[in-house]
């Protein structure tokens, strides 16, 4: 009996376990389909790795970054903590952080995070697939 006491205490414990940054409620959902051609003159800098670009989609756009010159990462530029407004589009600075203008927050380019102290959301996150080396498709389903 004590065996499967503590096996239930331990699965209850294990299933709740989550990553220290909440699940955004505040940005809409938007489903997101972009195709991305890494010849394109506006997404040539994306052949290099550790450079960036902005593209389409998304509530107001989309951060690609290549992170070693096969995987990349893409995050909504809408700032994850606050809600949609004209200053809340995310820029890149310095190469390394997304920031938002509303507030000067900033976020991790890698992996999202808040760089900000006080900021639980981490910036959203869409999958990308690297399709054939020259062309990224980006989406959230």
């Amino acid at each position: 009996m004590k065996k499967i006491f503590f096996a239930f205490i331990a699965i209850l414990v294990f299933s709740h376990c989550s990553s220290s940054f909440q699940n955004n409620d505040i940005l809409p959902y938007v489903q997101i389909n972009e195709t991305i051609d890494l010849s394109l003159p506006e997404f040539i800098d994306l052949n290099v790795p550790g450079n960036w670009a902005y593209g389409s989609g998304g509530i107001k756009g989309i951060i690609i970054y290549n992170i070693n010159g096969t995987q990349f990462k893409a995050f909504e530029r809408t700032a994850p903590h606050i809600q949609p407004s004209a200053c809340s589009q995310m820029v890149v600075e310095n190469g390394l952080r997304m920031k938002c203008l509303c507030d000067d927050s900033e976020f991790n380019i890698l992996n999202g995070a808040p760089l900000t102290a006080g900021i639980t959301y981490s910036a959203r996150e869409y999958l990308v697939t690297n399709l054939n080396g020259t062309v990224l498709r980006i989406t959230n389903f």
